[in-house]
């Protein structure tokens, strides 16, 4: 599966604990990486400096779902399920 065009959810909606180049302590969820470009592309897309966790994000039916709003809905979920209890 292709990413969608301009959706950059997983840019977006959950939380990055490694270094970002411009965000040295990671990122929180729902705050878009400041790596993203005017088209919602990433810069670091294919380079060394581009976080673990964003290379290991591939797009499937269940995260992308059939909007760029159901896949910040769904790894909206997925953060909320997966981090720390509050």
């Amino acid at each position: 599966m292709e990413c969608r065009p301009r959706c950059a959810a997983c840019c977006i909606a959950p939380s990055i604990s490694s270094p970002i180049p411009g965000m040295p302590n990671g990122k929180p969820a729902g705050v878009p990486c400041v790596q993203l470009d005017q088209e919602l592309r990433c810069r670091l897309f294919g380079h060394a400096e581009r976080p673990a966790v964003c290379g290991s994000l591939r797009p499937d039916p269940e995260m992308c779902g059939d909007s760029r709003e159901q896949a910040l809905r769904w790894l909206g979920y997925v953060e909320q399920a997966t981090g720390p209890l509050p």
